[in-house]
């Protein structure tokens, strides 16, 4: 029977019971499903060793020998089981502390002993060992690598450990290369790029000869998974490419009126050409996606006013949408202020100012109301807000651009709500103050075109960044209060709120009454997220009018709080934060003219990967060389918004943090079938179109809209 259609539970090993515990943990259905149950690591079984030539506790070994006398130690629970090896020249102690009753030992045997060495009173021993009597053992389990697979506990409880999942797909081997499988690439592409047929692949990838023939395998089947995730990305960017979007070729007196008479400062030259790539997008005729990076402080924000000016003057409305209200207020403000001076703009440049209106859940129904009917009238020309503007009641007369910040926090059913406000999807700008790896942008966002800020407007001094153990204490408190006589404010960030007994972190109520004693000259602020909303713009209003020298907060200052007075951003326990994190908190300051400071502050004790995140904070400032550098150390599903905005489908082999350049070269591939055939209607192509119909099922229903 094809190994795609044949049910698990009928597969040799498996059964009812364990059947419906591998579709449970591994969605595990066919057989098929089992064999891209892809090995984590490999043993190398090949080589024998003598005891005398084990040296260290860090390698699986396999030695030949037999027991010459074992003893058991202790009653019930307490008994220990103790036996020598030897294998003719050597001996050395065997020990199990668990199930000593089916532990079945006999003299005169030889046995195939496996397992990793451990060192007891400056002597090796092995603790729970494979001990299987040459007889029995399965010869190509000794003659190359021995894959082992990740499990879970319910599949342990069931007896489903790696050894069971080796034994279930070691039965199916023999099926595969006997039947074999329609190849899941076209032939052309197997030979271009010199890869593997599947059934050699998936063979030689649970029980490879060798480690080049393994490698070559996953060659093989990494880059078919990085293919049909480009194929299924590239054809939705082709599909929206016809989208029809609304005309938007005139740059106006809203337009030209702000920049030409209330630009704060003159666009860096990274502004100027993300404006003329979206201008090109807006005036095609074809509906723009569009992704906008921009490190902290690169000035999104002065761009996301452009382009809301620029569906003004074409007699449509914009909307901006932000993950907070604490950033959206922030926003509406900003652009009050950058507006302002419009209001008194000479007649002849503009006939009326753009108004704009803010949006939240803290809009009571007597403000919401003339806001729903100024919206259906047309006369609010851009609408600024939280999840509040996702609300059925908020009805435009002609909504034309929508503009998400910070997107990633926005599940995609909550984004297609905006793209219905209209006859015909608005213009969509997404942008994120977090820099995406190259790598991640072209899956997550792979189906957008991408727009890059990749320089500070001018007079920004870096931020010098610090990192202290928190012995240091006492010296950090002498510059806070060096910097606060100079007139500058300063962040407190915490990972916590309140002390945890399980957590050694230091917690936010502690810390905040700590500082009150340690700075009672000082006013103080507190801001986290179990306040209520407006008790938290409260208290962050007086530290934004500077009625507060210091800011005690947890994580809901990290975007779009701008504060240019505050020149010191303290993190503690900043080795519980990720280095995208890390960043985007030390973007708070550096938005003034000063020169400012972010002190990361640490436990004495470290791991490894802590001090490299930590010498990466102080090294850099580019955010796009620290957001590669957290997915080298963290690997994609850890970083911020990777769940939310989801690949297409899961990785099972292939990885984000090292196959850039096979990605890459995955992503030509299907670019080039796709220009050739976009609707993969041609013979040899309809293969692609029936495996991605057969991916987007076992993968539910994932969304289409970035």
């Amino acid at each position: 029977m094809d190994l795609s259609i044949r049910n698990i539970e009928y597969c040799k090993g498996v059964g009812a019971k364990r059947a419906d515990i591998l579709r449970k943990e591994l969605g595990v259905k066919s057989a098929l499903d089992m064999l891209y149950q892809f090995p984590y690591k490999y043993i190398d079984r090949s080589r024998f060793y003598f005891i005398h030539e084990i040296e260290d506790d860090d390698t699986y070994v396999q030695l030949i020998g037999h027991i010459t006398e074992w003893h058991t130690i202790g009653i019930g629970n307490a008994q220990r089981l103790s036996a020598t090896f030897t294998d003719g020249r050597h001996t050395i102690e065997l020990v199990w502390f668990k199930g000593v009753k089916y532990v079945k030992l006999e003299r005169n045997v030889q046995y195939l002993l496996f397992g990793k060495p451990s060192r007891f009173n400056h002597q090796y021993n092995f603790v729970h060992p494979e001990l299987t009597p040459m007889s029995k053992v399965q010869p190509e389990l000794m003659q190359g690598l021995e894959p082992h697979y990740n499990t879970t506990e319910p599949m342990k409880r069931a007896g489903l450990n790696s050894k069971a999942l080796r034994t279930i797909i070691a039965h199916l081997i023999p099926e595969l290369q006997q039947q074999g499988m329609v190849d899941t690439l076209g032939m052309d592409l197997v030979q271009r790029y010199h890869l593997m047929r599947l059934s050699e692949a998936l063979c030689n990838i649970h029980f490879p000869k060798d480690t080049p023939t393994m490698q070559k395998a996953r060659e093989r089947l990494k880059f078919e998974e990085l293919f049909y995730i480009q194929l299924q990305i590239l054809r939705q960017m082709k599909r929206r490419e016809q989208n029809v979007g609304f005309s938007m070729p005139i740059v106006g007196k809203s337009f030209h009126s702000f920049y030409q008479n209330c630009l704060p400062f003159p666009l860096t030259n990274a502004q100027k050409r993300v404006v003329r790539e979206i201008q090109t997008d807006i005036k095609s005729g074809k509906q723009m996606n569009r992704l906008l990076q921009g490190d902290v402080g690169s000035g999104k924000t002065i761009v996301a006013l452009l382009t809301a000016l620029l569906a003004v003057d074409n007699g449509y409305q914009a909307c901006i949408m932000a993950p907070t209200e604490i950033l959206a207020n922030q926003h509406y403000e900003t652009i009050q202020q950058l507006l302002s001076p419009l209001t008194s703009s000479p007649h002849h440049l503009i006939a009326s100012s753009p108004k704009i209106a803010l949006l939240t859940g803290s809009t009571t129904a007597k403000q919401r109301q003339p806001i729903h009917e100024q919206l259906r009238s047309g006369e609010i020309n851009i609408l600024i807000g939280t999840h509040a503007l996702l609300e059925d009641t908020v009805q435009f007369a002609n909504l034309g651009l929508c503009i998400i910040d910070e997107q990633h926090r926005f599940g995609v059913a909550q984004r297609a709500k905006l793209w219905n406000k209209n006859t015909q999807p608005p213009h969509i700008l997404v942008m994120t103050a977090t820099p995406i790896p190259r790598t991640l942008a072209m899956t997550v966002y792979g189906d957008l075109q991408v727009s890059i800020i990749d320089e500070l407007p001018p007079g920004r001094k870096p931020v010098h960044t610090l990192h202290y153990s928190i012995q240091r204490r006492a010296s950090i408190n002498q510059f806070i209060a060096q910097q606060i006589d100079m007139g500058r404010q300063v962040y407190v960030v915490y990972p916590l709120i309140n002390e945890n007994e399980k957590l050694d972190l230091h917690d936010l109520t502690n810390g905040y009454n700590q500082l009150c004693e340690t700075f009672p000259e000082y006013r103080i602020s507190m801001v986290h997220g179990q306040m209520k909303a407006k008790d938290k713009d409260e208290q962050m209003q007086r530290f934004v009018a500077g009625e507060t020298q210091i800011l005690v907060a947890t994580t809901v200052i990290e975007v779009g709080v701008n504060v240019p007075n505050a020149s010191v951003m303290i993190i503690e326990n900043a080795e519980r934060f990720g280095l995208s994190q890390l960043h985007q908190l030390r973007g708070r300051v550096g938005r003034g003219a000063e020169q400012s400071y972010c002190i990361l502050l640490t436990r004495v004790e470290m791991s490894k990967e802590t001090r490299q995140r930590m010498d990466i904070m102080v090294a850099t400032n580019d955010g796009f060389r620290i957001a590669e550098a957290d997915l080298q150390l963290r690997g994609p599903g850890d970083l911020e918004g990777t769940q939310q905005s989801g690949l297409p489908f899961e990785l099972h082999i292939a990885s984000l943090s090292t196959d850039g350049q096979l990605l890459e070269v995955a992503r030509q591939a299907a670019m080039e079938v796709l220009d050739a055939d976009p609707l993969l209607e041609q013979s040899h192509n309809r293969i692609y179109k029936q495996r991605l119909d057969y991916l987007r099922i076992a993968a539910g229903n994932w969304g289409e809209i970035s």
